[in-house]
């Protein structure tokens, strides 16, 4: 694999809700932006990340009221990140380690991109890289 880093895959700017937005804010979101999740900020400070599955498991099928569950009741805190300047081939590792395939990408607490499986699959280039996208979708 190149020395490709985080930042030359990454999608900067990635879209995000607000830690105190509803899980009925986010559940819209995710649908309007075809996305399966959304890093949850204060600010522009990474407090968590939310799935559409944390809207079903915890506020759906608990019959709870999606316009009264906030995003710090429901996301997972502190999620696995990556540092843009880090070897992509680094981040893919730990997308496999940890069976995620989004990873926040984080500079200085900052949110600044986010490093999907989709990215790494559309910008592969080698077998390598192929083989880690596959261990990331292995279940």
């Amino acid at each position: 694999m190149s020395n490709a880093t985080v930042r030359e895959t990454m999608t900067a700017s990635p879209s995000s809700i607000e830690s105190d937005a509803s899980a009925a804010d986010a559940a819209r979101k995710l649908a309007s932006e075809n996305v399966g999740s959304l890093p949850v900020v204060d600010g522009d400070a990474l407090v968590g990340i939310v799935t559409d599955r944390d809207l079903v498991m915890q506020v759906m099928a608990k019959n709870l009221d999606p316009n009264k569950v906030t995003m710090s009741d429901v996301c997972t805190a502190n999620p696995v990140v990556a540092d843009p300047e880090e070897p992509l081939e680094t981040a893919l590792q730990r997308m496999a380690a940890e069976q995620v395939r989004r990873l926040p990408v984080v500079a200085e607490g900052r949110l600044v991109g986010i490093l999907a499986q989709a990215d790494v699959a559309r910008t592969a280039q080698s077998t390598s890289t192929g083989e880690m996208v596959e261990k990331i979708s292995q279940e």
